[in-house]
């Protein structure tokens, strides 16, 4: 009888893994903590490349199904995955949808194409429409849910519900041209299978309910519409900072903290001269 692993043992060959995770997982969590444009497109950069054509590792509906029937895979031989999983659901709590904007490797993807695409190309989608587009995802969610409930298939709806196999280079023909579509429809409008598709998004937005650091709004948030303009993702509703669609992308922030556009700022400076004039 061979005696039983170690610890030293079972993290040897996981060791790099997590070393490259952790290091990853903090520069992001640094970009967004300090609020920098370079940070956040530098982490970006590093999520399209390492979380997904170095790692191809997403957080997958496929994970989803595991978790409603607890078909987890083994701790002490998963611990990358474990830590990975985790870090997405407690950052979720904490911030909201931390992970679609900073960590998933196709939501960095169509973020990096945002930067670099003409804007006369977007087309703007009217608000009444993106409002009730947002919930097709909780539809799809719903739907590959009871799918796999019922037939206990993982393979289908992760090649046809996302698109992220893109990253692992391993398609059918009908897989990369349902991917090309998507891709030049991105190219119209921004950020499309993630504002409006994305089943995981759609779990993540549910999930986001319970955030703990909600985003700060000041009392001129009542009636000031800057930051609503701003934001890409339709999270922003009149003085209401829509959780499951916010993805902490840190521009309405910024905004906040700019004491020359923010009105906020402006009428405190406003009120503070008067006061010294007084």
């Amino acid at each position: 009888m061979s005696p039983p692993e170690t610890w030293g043992e079972i993290l040897r060959p996981q060791a790099l893994d997590l070393a490259l995770l952790t290091a990853f997982i903090a520069f992001a969590l640094v970009s967004f903590f300090r609020k920098s444009v370079r940070l956040k497109y530098a982490a970006l950069v590093a999520a399209v490349v390492y979380m997904g054509f170095v790692k191809s590792s997403l957080v997958s509906i496929s994970d989803v199904f595991r978790l409603t029937d607890l078909s987890l895979p083994p701790f002490k031989y998963s611990l990358t995955w474990y830590a990975f999983t985790g870090f997405v659901v407690v950052s979720t709590v904490l911030w909201g949808r931390l992970y679609c904007g900073r960590i998933c490797a196709y939501g960095a993807l169509t973020q990096l194409m945002d930067a670099v695409i003409p804007s006369r190309l977007r087309v703007e989608v009217p608000r009444a429409i993106e409002r009730r587009a947002a919930w097709i995802k909780f539809g799809l969610l719903g739907g590959v849910l009871a799918y796999y409930l019922v037939t206990h298939d993982l393979a289908g709806p992760v090649q046809y519900a996302e698109p992220f196999w893109m990253f692992t280079r391993f398609g059918t023909t009908a897989m990369w041209t349902a991917l090309a579509v998507l891709l030049l429809a991105t190219v119209f409008v921004r950020n499309l299978y993630c504002r409006f598709l994305c089943p995981v998004g759609a779990a993540l937005g549910i999930i986001s309910q319970l955030t703990v650091f909600r985003i700060k709004r000041w009392s001129e948030c009542n009636t000031c519409r800057i930051c609503e303009k701003t934001c890409e993702w339709g999270a922003i509703r009149g003085p209401q900072i829509v959780r499951s669609e916010c993805v902490r992308c840190d521009d309405c922030e910024r905004l906040y903290m700019d004491q020359q556009k923010c009105p906020h700022w402006i009428i405190l400076r406003r009120k503070g001269n008067a006061f010294i004039s007084a």
